[in-house]
């Protein structure tokens, strides 16, 4: 158990680099612990080498979670790895999309998620996300972090939610996927130097928005590699696994609905084939599965899960609480960024309140 250690500034600054409080034990007010959530641990894991592999391993574990749950639901995009999870459903069984009135950012997910419902016979249901969905179910989800959150948290607590209403006693969602399988190849593919691998991870420079920032590089420096270099693989595994299971586990926690990623109890077998990633073909045992499910389908291009936060932030104006400076530059930043200062904003504001 790691000492509470109250830091409101480096926890500020965390937040606005990576989206989550990196360091065990800082807090940003006494009696309010922030929680992170480990990964399942590879030698907890099953390990395949092939699509077939794959197919055989997530089969039985539905078999498993049937035993147990009558009414398992998905979180459906348009993506492979959710399509191929949905193959192993029952009939009847109900999928979750989002979309939004706001901009066309859900257009291409909900297309292919619908073909993936008719082939499968789901029943599918349209999630609609909006700037007042934003401020109805961030707060939840914040106070079950004590901490501000993801963007994609209040749109999972919704989905749960409504799942919840139709009978739903588990969740499938495959966002582990990417992590295991050689996903985010623009971010594993190169050979970084520390530096620069820094740059391209942090998503929002502390100094460019908080009046005290705190410098996050100690982070990086714990995976430095020789003079210049950076172990960005294993970076990935530890840290950017603990901000994504940690996002879906705290979001699916507020609702009381268990969630299930098959996935995540999966390992490769052999090294991850760098070539491959490299030459255009990453996650390349996920997109062999895809291919046995849905022969003669293209393989859909990959796209995270799709945030409006684009469009609905497009006109705020930034934070006006003192943490922030007053001089950020809001034309420069993405939907995303704003989304970070706008929730931290928010988190601030009901700390005053004591949450």
């Amino acid at each position: 158990m790691h000492k509470s250690m109250v830091d409101k500034d480096f926890c500020l600054s965390s937040y606005i680099a990576f989206r989550y409080i990196w360091k065990d034990g800082a807090d940003f007010a006494e009696g309010f612990r922030h929680c992170n959530y480990p990964p399942i641990p590879e030698k907890e894991r099953i390990p395949v080498k092939s699509a077939e592999d794959m197919d055989r391993e997530i089969r039985a574990q539905f078999e498993q979670l049937y035993r147990k749950y009558q009414h398992i639901g998905i979180l459906l995009s348009g993506g492979m790895d959710s399509a191929n999870l949905a193959a192993y459903l029952r009939p009847g069984s109900h999928a979750y999309t989002f979309t939004t009135r706001e901009s066309s950012v859900f257009d291409q997910d909900v297309q292919r998620a619908q073909s993936y419902c008719r082939k499968w016979d789901l029943e599918h249901h349209l999630i609609e996300i909006s700037f007042q969905d934003y401020e109805q179910f961030t707060p939840a989800v914040i106070r079950h972090k004590f901490a501000p959150v993801h963007s994609i948290e209040p749109q999972i607590l919704k989905a749960a939610l409504e799942a919840k209403k139709d009978g739903v006693q588990l969740m499938i969602v495959g966002e582990s996927a990417d992590l295991i399988f050689g996903g985010m190849d623009k971010l594993i593919a190169p050979e970084w130097t520390l530096d620069a691998f820094e740059r391209r991870y942090t998503f929002l420079e502390p100094s460019l928005v908080l009046k005290n920032p705190v410098d996050m590089h100690p982070l990086f420096e714990h995976y430095r590699k020789g003079a210049e270099g950076i172990d960005h693989l294993r970076f990935m595994d530890e840290v950017f696994a603990i901000e994504s299971s940690s996002s879906y586990l705290n979001a699916f926690g507020t609702a009381w609905l268990p969630y299930y990623d098959p996935y995540a109890r999966l390992v490769m077998a052999d090294p991850l084939d760098m070539e491959r990633v490299r030459s255009g073909e990453p996650k390349y045992l996920v997109r062999n599965l895809f291919a046995l499910k849905y022969p003669g389908t293209p393989i859909p291009e990959k796209i995270p899960m799709p945030r409006p936060v684009d469009a609905v932030f497009a006109h705020w104006n930034g934070p006006t609480r003192p943490e922030f400076r007053s001089d950020i530059p809001m034309e420069r930043l993405s939907g995303n960024q704003k989304w970070q200062l706008w929730c931290a904003e928010l988190f601030l504001n009901m700390l005053d309140g004591a949450i």
